[in-house]
């Protein structure tokens, strides 16, 4: 069977995946791209950028990937569903370049952006969302792309094969928490831990039956 897997979701010192006072100006609420700069500086992002241990962790975000699985606050913003000519926060052609799985209250019909990504919107829990997305992705990966709530959900049910964190050296003080509830998780996984020159630390869980 596919894998279900989480590729650069960056944390903060503090366990915050994203700032508060998310709008459609600052996607990332207060945080801005603080948590997010050590990826804008690799070569995967721009040409000429570094090749070291980030670039290596931010190529496997793509590959074998077939369908992605993301909630309403990385897709948008709040308050997006009162405007009905509103495409996602991601621009004509986003960077998924498949099948997108918006888990949201306020369902619309399904809308096809360039570059092959075509957002669908549900209103279901994780389990049915990941069957809708598996038969998607025809055989490939299903991503968990995000935000923190998303992320929580799927590794409270069980669902995550592997994960892969960035923390960031940064202190957010506040924002929507990663880890809440999730006591005693590495039981269920093999942990590694990567420094890197540029202060990150990479943190991979792989479910030890996979």
């Amino acid at each position: 069977m596919s894998q279900v897997r989480i590729h650069n979701f960056a944390v903060s010192l503090d366990g915050f995946g994203t700032g508060e006072g998310q709008s459609r100006e600052l996607h990332f609420g207060h945080a801005g791209d603080r948590l997010h700069r050590w990826m804008f500086a690799t070569g995967w992002w721009q040409p000429g950028g570094s090749g070291g241990v980030d670039d290596a962790f931010v190529q496997r975000h793509d590959p074998g990937i077939g369908a992605e699985i993301m909630g309403a606050g990385k897709w948008g913003h709040p308050g997006w569903q009162d405007d009905p000519g509103w495409t996602g926060a991601w621009g004509p052609n986003p960077p998924f370049h498949t099948p997108v799985f918006v888990l949201t209250h306020h369902p619309r019909p399904p809308i096809e952006m360039d570059g092959g990504t075509t957002y669908h919107f549900l209103d279901a829990p994780p389990a049915d969302a990941l069957s809708a997305a598996r038969e998607a992705a025809d055989g490939r990966d299903v991503r968990i792309g995000g935000g923190p709530s998303v992320v929580r959900d799927f590794l409270a049910a069980g669902l995550v094969d592997h994960a892969h964190f960035v923390v960031v050296p940064i202190l957010l003080g506040r924002g929507v928490r990663l880890w809440t509830g999730l006591e005693g998780l590495e039981k269920d996984y093999t942990v590694e831990t990567t420094s890197s020159p540029s202060g990150v630390t990479h943190v991979t869980l792989t479910r030890a039956d996979t």
